[in-house]
């Protein structure tokens, strides 16, 4: 017992002491994102792909919740890894043919085709429960979201490839506190912004953070509130 109790406090320590060298050898990473006309950007998508590996602090949610409500999806951009779930809830009084489909040019020519989903959610009624419904997406990349029956509604689901993802605040930036040090792979994606935009390398440091700076070639619609 006195044996396998020493063994379990050196494995303890032991990964501590591993826990205390990863996080002393994180890096920041500032990405800020403009429009065509250097305004921020909110709800972009950022991805980082750093070569030492690794898993954040704070993974992505693996569930998110996208509501229908107003004739709006809402959020108008869901992120989630591969293999999370998106759980769909109709809080309008009428019904929603609700459909996924690829987004964008990349997205439209990669093979094998993005098959997407459709699903059918009846209207909410007075004193009762909202619908839903839930998929499962397993395949990175970017998807629209639409209705058959209201064609102004249109929302963006992006399934990340990497752990390391965020979108951008209001203020048009993701920050990144504990990515590995050393070479680094940032992407940007926007829905309105369909020709991709280059991809940075970034090299951050614990005394050195670094911050990119990616400019849409497009002004973003607003979106109606």
């Amino acid at each position: 017992m006195v044996g396998n109790w020493h063994d379990r406090r050196a494995a303890l320590t032991l990964a501590a002491a591993l826990a205390l060298g990863t996080a002393a050898h994180a890096a920041t990473i500032t990405v800020a994102v403009v429009d065509r006309e250097g305004k921020p950007v909110p709800e972009a998508v950022v991805v980082l792909s750093p070569s030492a590996g690794g898993q954040p602090r704070t993974p992505l949610p693996g569930h998110a919740l996208v509501v229908q409500q107003k004739m709006q999806f809402l959020p108008a951009v869901t992120l989630l890894p591969a293999g999370g779930r998106v759980m769909f809830v109709n809080e309008d009084s009428w019904e929603h043919h609700v459909r996924g489909t690829a987004a964008g040019i990349a997205e439209l020519n990669a093979a094998p085709a993005h098959k997407g989903f459709e699903l059918r959610l009846d209207g909410k009624s007075a004193g009762k429960e909202a619908k839903t419904a839930e998929v499962t997406l397993d395949r990175a990349g970017a998807m629209l979201l639409g209705c058959h029956l209201h064609g102004s509604m249109r929302g963006h689901i992006y399934v990340a490839d990497s752990p390391w993802a965020a979108k951008t605040s209001p203020d048009g930036q993701a920050v990144f506190d504990d990515v590995p040090a050393g070479a680094v792979r940032v992407r940007v994606w926007h829905a309105e912004q369909l020709i991709d935009l280059p991809v940075q390398t970034a090299s951050p440091a614990e005394a050195a953070p670094a911050r990119l700076n990616f400019q849409l070639q497009v002004v973003p619609r607003r979106r109606r509130t």
